[in-house]
This record gives C-alpha cells, sequence and structure tokens, in this order.
C-alpha cells in the first residue's frame, strides 16, 4: 500500500512539474519600473508573432515613442532604436502585418495591450508596434453618446469597467486587443506622466527590454494570482 502512494505521488509531482501554465507571460521593463503581461489565446495570431518578436530579442531597445496621458503609451517601432532626439516616429515596421483578430470579450480596459496600425481597411496590424492603455473613466453618458455614434452596443459588464477602472472604448472593435497587465499597472502610469513633445514623443527617452518567462516562472506567476483573486473574493464577502 505504501508503495503504491508513493508511487502516486511521484507521478502527481511529475505531472505537476511538467504541465504547462494556461498563459503565455512577457515582462516588459524600463527605467520607469516593469509589468507583466499576460497573453490572449483568443488571439492566437498576435500572441505568437509577439513571443517570436520576444524571444528573438527585438524589443530590446525600442523606445516608448508616442505617450498620450488618459489614453494610452505606444512603443515598438525599429527606427527608435537609433532615432536622434525629437526625430519623428512611429512608421518603422518589420515588412508584414498581423490579421485583425476582433473577440467581442476582448476590449479597451485600462492595462491591455494591443496592437498599433495604420489606416488600411483590413484593420490588419502592424507587425511590431503596440500600445499599452493607460485610458480614463467614462460616465453614463459619455458612453451613450459612443453607442450612438459607432452603432454598437457596450455590454453592460464592460461599461461596469470603464465607468470604475477606466479603458479607451472608442477604440474597441477597431484595433486588436491581445493581451492584458497582470502585474505592474504603475509603469504605465508612470510613463504617462513624462513630457512629451508636439508629437507626443517623451522628450526624455523611454527604452524596454522585453522578455518572455519561463515555464516555471509562469506557473509560480498563475499561482500568485489565482490566490490574489480568492483573497479578493473572499474580501468582497465580508
Amino acid at each position: 500500500m505504501k508503495k503504491i502512494l508513493s508511487s502516486l505521488l511521484i507521478l502527481t509531482s511529475i505531472y505537476a512539474f511538467a504541465a504547462k501554465p494556461k498563459n503565455s507571460y512577457v515582462r516588459i521593463k524600463t527605467g520607469k519600473g516593469e509589468c507583466i503581461v499576460r497573453l490572449y489565446n483568443e488571439t492566437p495570431l498576435h500572441r505568437d508573432n509577439f513571443l517570436k518578436l520576444a524571444n528573438e530579442g527585438f524589443y530590446n531597445g525600442t523606445l516608448f515613442h508616442r505617450v498620450i496621458s488618459q489614453f494610452m503609451i505606444q512603443g515598438g517601432d525599429p527606427d527608435s532604436k537609433v532615432a536622434q532626439p525629437g526625430q519623428l516616429l512611429g512608421e518603422g515596421d518589420l515588412g508584414y502585418t498581423v490579421k485583425a483578430e476582433f473577440n467581442d470579450s476582448l476590449f479597451h480596459k485600462k492595462g491591455v495591450l494591443a496592437a498599433a496600425r495604420d489606416n488600411n481597411p483590413e484593420k490588419a496590424s502592424s507587425s511590431c508596434q503596440f500600445y499599452l492603455v493607460q485610458g480614463r473613466v467614462f460616465a453614463d453618458e459619455e458612453l451613450n453618446r459612443m453607442e450612438q455614434t459607432k452603432g454598437r452596443k457596450i455590454p453592460e459588464w464592460q461599461r461596469v469597467i470603464y465607468k470604475t477602472v477606466g479603458g479607451t472604448p472608442h477604440l474597441d472593435q477597431n484595433y486588436t486587443v491581445y493581451g492584458e497587465i497582470v502585474k505592474g499597472w504603475e509603469m504605465v502610469d508612470a510613463i504617462a506622466l513624462v513630457a512629451t513633445d508636439a508629437n507626443n514623443r517623451p522628450k526624455e527617452d523611454i527604452k524596454m527590454e522585453v522578455s518572455v518567462l519561463t515555464k516555471q516562472e509562469a506557473k509560480k506567476l498563475e499561482k500568485e494570482l489565482l490566490k490574489d483573486a480568492f483573497r479578493s473574493k473572499l474580501i468582497m464577502k465580508k
């Protein structure tokens, strides 16, 4: 009996060690702090493209070149690695686009990762440029007007988030959302406060380093996030 129990414990340990994390995560480091982003499995084309570029070290040394407070911070332009002070940025790419992946459940709440793009009719995403949403809180009246203008109903549960956490609802279904910050929102807020020039480029270069969390790091993070979510539910019940 003891041998059977020991075998079961060993098999359980092996399975737990071998089990893959549910999601992929990336760490974005800057001089203004760092954040960890969970990439959505619902947007596999964008997820895999971002992972590929991050693993290749593409983003290391690129800048957050466009910063607009209460809106978003944008980066990933390859030209920004060697840009001169004050140089206009935002046109750099890698020669391809990523097909749009819109999902009604993925929206522009504060802290999401989304793909920049030019004004192409397919709304295909830039191969490399992205933004992190800071946004702001919206009132019901503003959201109502937006619904009338866009001709699209904002689901009630998303309205609640836009009225409390905030975001940029006018971008929904126009730009692909493919991840969200799970730790380190403060980095976005800190970058959004920097002084910028007339083209919204920070006067002080904000370089980034992007790395993919290892399987072990991702599994540890998911355990921490699960515990945090459980604690939050207990607090809400009190």
